[in-house]
């Protein structure tokens, strides 16, 4: 049987080229995003659009469509939470409602979304959180971008919990950077281009496992440091 995969902010980006992906293995890809586009129309089983995960009630409406799609009892086999927000703090330009918007973004969201579709995984599920290498407090060797940094780093730390919390239900979890990848969230810099972090983040998706669930890695493989 074909796996259902939900990725959220799957209209564009590196969310787009995971849906690309999974929808050419003949997954059902179910694209959770604020607006939608031509590209994930064409790609996705079911696009929920319009959804914007920082309020309460879009969970409702995201759990009140899919059980109208795949009925009450659906199951997710793949869960990736891929939406995000990166903007840019210095200590002599600082916007602390930036920084409350990014944890709202990065950090609540995410755990929101598991926890209102925990009811819907099973046993081999998996959960991947698109997180950065920015949330390591390790590899920190330039400092800024606070609200950025730490919202990572607070998703990193929810992923490792979860991966406690739900080991006992089979269902494993990675916290995974995509690399710094050619996309509208850093001005189409990086040195990935959204397929190549795409096709190296599902490699990691497919290696992950309940012995490994809790770690934090690169697209590429190199485990990462917290």
């Amino acid at each position: 049987m074909n796996n259902i995969v939900l990725i959220t902010g799957a209209n564009r980006g590196i969310g787009l080229e995971l849906s690309r992906h999974y929808a050419a293995q003949n997954d059902q890809v179910i694209a959770v995003c604020r607006e939608s586009s031509d590209e994930i129309e064409n790609l996705a089983e079911l696009v929920i659009s319009g959804i914007d995960l920082t309020m309460d009630e879009s969970m409702e409406t995201v759990l009140q469509v899919l059980k109208m799609a795949h009925g009450n009892d659906f199951k997710i086999d793949l869960l990736i939470n891929n939406a995000g927000l990166f903007q840019s703090e210095t200590l002599s330009e600082m916007d602390f409602n930036q920084i409350r918007e990014q944890f709202e973004v990065n950090t609540i969201a995410p755990l929101k979304v598991i926890h209102a579709l925990l009811p819907h995984l099973k046993e081999g599920s998996k959960i991947a959180n698109i997180t950065s290498r920015m949330g390591s407090l390790e590899d920190n060797n330039s400092g800024s971008y606070y609200g950025y940094r730490a919202s990572k780093a607070a998703l990193n730390a929810f992923g490792k919990s979860l991966s406690i919390d739900l080991k006992p239900k089979g269902i494993a979890v990675a916290q995974l950077h995509p690399g710094f990848v050619q996309t509208r969230m850093v001005g189409f810099n990086g040195d990935l281009t959204p397929e190549q972090s795409a096709k190296g983040l599902s490699q990691q998706i497919e290696a992950l496992n309940l012995e490994n669930s809790g770690g934090f890695w690169h697209s590429n493989g190199e485990a990462l440091p917290w």
